[in-house]
């Protein structure tokens, strides 16, 4: 009796594994939307960060983005006309209407950061981001186009899966989508979305995205409520973990293209490639909020020239070591330790904020846990001692 050829076999077996390991890995993207931690750390960042600056510039919310500033209502028209940029701040240059869409992004950016109703209230956070950057294009820095860009991501994504109210809300109730005020708010941007498509505000593409993400979102409301356990809600889910998936990918692929693209541009400048580029900002009154600490710092040529090719050094490696646990989580301490000298040494704590909420993407999962952790339990124990301290106060007054 003949045997079969030994490399046929092995053929086989490994066409058998490879076939296996790709059902993991479709079951693996499919079956649950990957990175909780990570995505609804990214979401409080850039949320709080965005917040923060509308709060610190509201005394300067006129001249930055509104009809007091230098950039007119008519030459944001003009360019908006010609780039096709999206802002609903074109669609009236009353102040009242500026000054609504100014609060309604403050309101969005602090219900995100909690987490409430979060896939209405992120289309809601991006109108905002994208209507006040594009109405006034100079006002921003790298870290306004990270937001922006973010934004647009945190809508594709599943990011409020731990640490939000919707979480908690699905704890207690069932279902994250329990209650009316979904609907309620659900109805109100239809009315906003119809408003633009009849007065043809919207351009084709922005006009299909909405209406997409309004039935889209209806449809599963409506499975939600009343068929929670059937095939409609498994297909659901699959398509949401699919789009989550994608999203998250594209956040931490747009991270490592910002590095690689600042590091290697870094590169060809003569001024990092002889270690002296750190200097030259450090001696600007615009860049100086602790003259004394830039003075110190300055003054030492060895730590600039250390610190410069250290910056290029990091930036450059990073991507190259995405898939290398240890050295990706040195390197990730290292960037947002740079980032946050870059808020205290120049001034600029906004745009660090922006880049450390990219790269939170990168954090381990157990960190995060533990951080979770602690942080609610440090939460827990406060409110304990308030409440014991509000009852003693009570039993002594009483």
């Amino acid at each position: 009796m003949r045997r079969a050829p030994v490399a046929p076999r092995a053929a086989a077996r490994a066409a058998a594994r490879a076939r296996a390991a790709a059902g993991r890995a479709v079951a693996q993207v499919s079956g649950r939307a990957l990175g909780p931690y990570q995505s609804a750390v990214v979401r409080i960042g850039f949320s709080a960060t965005w917040l923060f600056f509308l709060l610190r510039e509201f005394p300067n919310r006129g001249e930055l983005y509104g009809p007091d500033g230098p950039w007119s209502f008519g030459l944001a028209e003009r360019l908006i006309a010609s780039n096709h940029a999206f802002s609903v701040l074109m669609w009236s240059d009353s102040g009242l209407w500026f000054q609504t869409v100014y609060a309604v992004s403050v309101l969005s950016s602090l219900l995100l950061m909690l987490g409430w109703r979060t896939r209405a209230t992120s289309v809601v956070f991006m109108v905002g981001v994208l209507s006040l950057q594009n109405r006034s294009v100079f006002m921003g820095d790298g870290g306004d186009n990270v937001i922006h860009l973010m934004a647009i991501y945190l809508v594709l994504t599943r990011c409020a899966q731990v640490w939000s109210l919707d979480a908690r809300r699905a704890r207690l109730r069932g279902s994250a989508s329990a209650g009316a005020a979904g609907p309620v708010l659900w109805g109100v941007l239809g009315v906003l979305f119809a408003y633009g498509a009849v007065t043809e505000r919207f351009s084709y593409g922005w006009l299909a995205a909405f209406a997409a993400l309004w039935v889209v979102c209806a449809l599963w409301w409506m499975v939600d409520r009343y068929e929670p356990e059937g095939e409609g809600r498994a297909v659901l889910d699959v398509l949401a973990n699919l789009v989550h998936n994608a999203g998250l990918l594209v956040i931490m692929a747009e991270v490592c293209l910002i590095y690689a693209t600042a590091g290697w541009y870094k590169i060809q400048g003569s001024r990092w490639q002889d270690g002296t580029a750190l200097y030259y900002p450090l001696g600007l009154d615009y860049f100086m909020p602790w003259p004394g600490l830039s003075g110190v710092l300055a003054g030492s040529g060895t730590l600039v020239m250390l610190l410069s090719y250290g910056t290029v050094a990091v930036q450059v490696a990073f991507p190259f070591t995405v898939f290398n646990r240890r050295i990706k989580n040195v390197l990730l301490a290292l960037m947002m330790l740079e980032h946050a000298g870059i808020a205290v040494l120049l001034g600029l704590p906004f745009f660090s904020l922006a880049m450390i909420a990219a790269d939170a993407v990168f954090l381990p999962t157990a960190f995060l846990v533990w951080l979770g952790a602690r942080a609610s339990g440090v939460a827990g124990r406060r409110w304990a001692a308030a409440a014991g301290g509000g009852g003693s106060q009570r039993a002594l007054t009483g």
